[in-house]
């Protein structure tokens, strides 16, 4: 990218917020309630006018593609025997909220209250709960728990499917409580997902927040920009400098400059800002502004392990999807009443429990599917089959996200850094253990699992 000169981009902003994502939508939303806070919001993907943004299952189609997402890949990792893995990003307005799985998901109260122990004062459980009430628009209504008329519309599943009822069943009968909320605080149990979709359509943060605020004067939205760097004077952001069809612009504020282009783009803005450890920016021809070696590490992520059972005399999504039938009936159910399994999320039933014993509260999380296949983007097997996921909750190994080069269109280094500690390695092992005994239970003895 041309860094000698830009075109500035005409209007004076109060707020540049950088990335249309899940916060950066809600942040447009809030900020441009004020009339007199004039915002601009940059993003690098486009907009969601493509069909499968909104039907569900469409995010078998959107992991994956370079229309809507980053197609990051991580550096080969040593826990995981050199494998370098997909690092699914969105890149659309809306950002992951339009390709995720739907799932809607608060933490559990511990680890809010962890937060504000640690000091961070107004995160607690507390503090936070009530925000989360006044985002929502719950089909439970509004409780001690949920809200109503907020943009963020959650709703239950569209479908059910036996052999999940079954995997649920057996949960039960290791002792695993069935609960009928995940988000009340304490998520111990085994339920189904709520989903972020109205009325069998997906529901992302951008047709929750963003689109409804685009009719307002004072809030401008510009779509398929590459940001570059924050545009610094003395010490203070005043700018960010991004790209568009070859050309670079400019644009400035008065006031903030915001980043909320996630775990990934965030970090690499600021490096490429000259702000970050010095001993990564120096090598890059990066001139250092502040040497902050905290920018960029410390990354932590819940890595994913699956086991695939193949079933028997019960129904799974892999063997409706190959039959000409069942793919008909499937589009006729979605599309006269907006059901089936087209409204499905990539979970249905989730399970939250503790990897031993010992633990003070659940550290592992569950996700069963009524389907397989290898990984997104490839086709479903063609036997019947289910899925089971277990993630840790609370991982202690750390990674870094750090530039290959100075240039903006260079994908960063990801190195999640998965299992790196003894106690990762603990955790994985025990939650295999778990999902065995879970498929060996009593409920599933019918459908005859096979690992």
């Amino acid at each position: 990218m041309a860094a000698d000169t830009a075109t500035r981009l005409d209007g004076d902003f109060d707020y540049i917020i950088a990335g249309a994502g899940t916060a950066g939508c809600v942040l447009a939303n809030r900020l441009s309630e004020n009339p007199n806070n004039r915002v601009l919001v940059l993003e690098a993907g486009g907009n969601d006018n493509w069909i499968w943004f909104h039907i569900p299952v469409g995010y078998l189609f959107a992991i994956g593609n370079p229309r809507s997402d980053w197609m990051f890949k991580t550096e080969p990792e040593p826990g995981l025997n050199g494998r370098a893995l997909s690092y699914p990003r969105g890149k659309v307005i809306g950002g992951c909220s339009a390709i995720n799985a739907m799932i809607s998901m608060r933490g559990q109260a511990a680890d809010y209250d962890h937060w504000r122990q640690l000091g961070l004062t107004g995160w607690g459980w507390d503090d936070v709960k009530p925000v989360f009430m006044r985002l929502e628009d719950h089909f439970l209504g509004d409780s001690e728990h949920h809200g109503t008329g907020g943009g963020w519309r959650i709703e239950a599943p569209r479908l059910s499917w036996a052999i999940l009822d079954a995997i649920g069943d057996a949960a039960g009968q290791m002792g695993i409580p069935r609960i009928p909320d995940f988000n009340t605080g304490d998520n111990e149990g085994v339920s189904y997902f709520h989903v972020n979709q109205k009325r069998g359509r997906r529901w992302s943060a951008a047709r929750g927040f963003l689109k409804p605020a685009l009719t307002r004067a004072n809030l401008r939205l510009e779509t398929d920009v590459l940001v570059d760097r924050l545009i610094i004077e003395n010490g203070r952001a005043v700018g960010i400098r991004f790209s568009r069809g070859g050309e670079t612009f400019e644009a400035r504020t008065k006031g903030e400059v915001i980043l909320s282009s996630g775990a990934v783009g965030s970090p690499a803005i600021l490096q490429r800002s000259g702000i970050g450890p010095a001993d990564w920016l120096a090598p890059l021809g990066i001139e250092v502004v502040a040497d902050r070696p905290g920018v960029g590490r410390n990354l932590q992520d819940h890595l994913q392990q699956r086991a695939i059972y193949k079933v028997f005399g019960v129904k799974t999504l892999n063997e409706t999807y190959y039959s000409l039938i069942g793919r008909g009936l499937m589009g006729l159910d979605y599309a006269l009443r907006r059901r089936g399994p087209l409204t499905m999320a990539p979970s249905q039933l989730g399970i939250f429990t503790r990897s031993d014993p010992g633990r003070e509260r659940a550290n592992i999380q569950f996700h069963a599917q009524p389907l397989s296949l290898d990984k997104f983007g490839d086709p479903l097997h063609r036997f019947p089959a289910v899925t089971v996921s277990a993630c840790n909750l609370q991982p202690t190994s750390r990674g870094t996200i750090r530039l290959r080069d100075r240039d903006a269109d260079a994908a960063p280094v990801i190195a999640p850094n998965y299992l790196a500690t003894d106690a990762d390695r603990e955790v994985a092992a025990d939650a295999i253990r778990v999902t065995r005994r879970l498929m060996k239970q009593q409920a599933l003895a019918p459908y005859r699992p096979e690992e």
